[in-house]
């Protein structure tokens, strides 16, 4: 076999666990040499959580960036987290490894959809989950997450509320705080709104001893089933209100499986689809690799940018959001 051949096999062939620690470690090296933080999202794939300084929900990963003294961020997430972090660290660089990382449910409203929802409904407050643009977080009141929703609409001095965008999340609110009127803009996160309450009953009866913990995303079959219904972070510390359950349903991107399994090594946790998570799977977050990151250290590759106006109307929303104390 020629050397030709040779090295192009070579450069398809499996990682060993040997070569992956190695690539890891260069790249938390390359890291430290340049004053970068690598942050990832619950979601992203095992090796780019392994690689993170830092793994969490949106509102962690907000949290984290503000409060890091690096000059860069290196963001494994999508688009609009990498646009708050910029948000809120105006004079960092912040790189998305992976322009194509964006976000279906941040997709569904636009500038121009919430201001004639807001001309419909002139005297209520807008509360914007942060699964939304910086152009849109600009047009809101507040911002708000999955672990803080309902927080954040009980501390309003409104009694009226537009939440957007995630109808899902926005019906779940809306039954929490039955003292106000929450109007519900209908836009939806794909990989959570396609689940249905019957593959989860028929994952839990394949394990009739197990708990469900899902994400408010889901849709109001699916919530009516959990035992848990919880942000990604807060799904990580419910199991340990389950000491002697063994196996966990998961009703959110699979993702988080990766973390549990970190977490708690001896239980079992099972993708509520039934099918290895193959409708739970967001493309979207499975876009960055490690060789993705690695590039965006070496060439700096994507900076994030956001405009002035439209930096501090997202950085007021946002700052109103992370004074308010989490749900769970």
């Amino acid at each position: 076999m020629s050397t030709q051949l040779v090295n192009f096999a070579a450069a398809f062939a499996p990682l060993t666990d040997a070569d992956r620690l190695a690539r890891m470690q260069e790249i938390r090296d390359l890291a430290r040499q340049q004053n970068a933080i690598i942050l990832a999202h619950n979601y992203q794939i095992p090796e780019v959580q392994d690689i993170a300084d830092f793994v969490g929900d949106s509102l962690g990963l907000s949290l984290e960036a503000q409060k890091t003294a690096a000059e860069t961020i290196i963001f494994c997430g999508v688009h609009f987290m990498a646009e708050s972090a910029k948000v809120l660290n105006p004079e960092k660089r912040v790189l998305l490894p992976n322009l194509s990382a964006g976000c279906s449910l941040a997709d569904s409203i636009t500038p121009e959809s919430l201001e004639e929802w807001q001309r419909r409904y002139p005297d209520h407050a807008v509360v914007t989950y942060v699964n939304s643009t910086a152009e849109v977080k600009a047009l809101s009141d507040i911002c708000c997450t999955s672990a803080n929703a309902v927080s954040i609409v009980r501390s309003l001095p409104n009694d009226k509320i537009l939440f957007t965008p995630d109808r899902n999340l926005g019906n779940w609110v809306k039954k929490q705080v039955p003292e106000k009127e929450v109007v519900v803009y209908d836009g939806a996160c794909p990989i959570h709104d396609v689940l249905r309450g019957a593959n989860v009953e028929k994952t839990r009866s394949a394990f009739p001893d197990s708990v469900v913990i899902a994400h408010p995303e889901c849709r109001e079959d699916i919530l009516a089933i959990a035992d848990e219904i919880c942000s990604t972070t807060a799904m990580l510390g419910r199991v340990a209100k389950y000491p002697d359950v063994k196996t966990f349903i998961v009703a959110t991107e699979n993702g988080i499986i990766h973390q549990m399994k970190k977490r708690y090594p001896d239980k079992e946790f099972v993708v509520a689809d039934g099918c290895i998570g193959c409708r739970l799977n967001c493309p979207y977050m499975k876009m960055i690799t490690p060789w993705d990151i690695k590039r965006s250290l070496l060439e700096g590759v994507f900076e994030v940018e956001v405009e002035g106006d439209v930096m501090a109307g997202a950085r007021r929303a946002l700052e109103r959001m992370l004074a308010v104390p989490r749900d769970n």
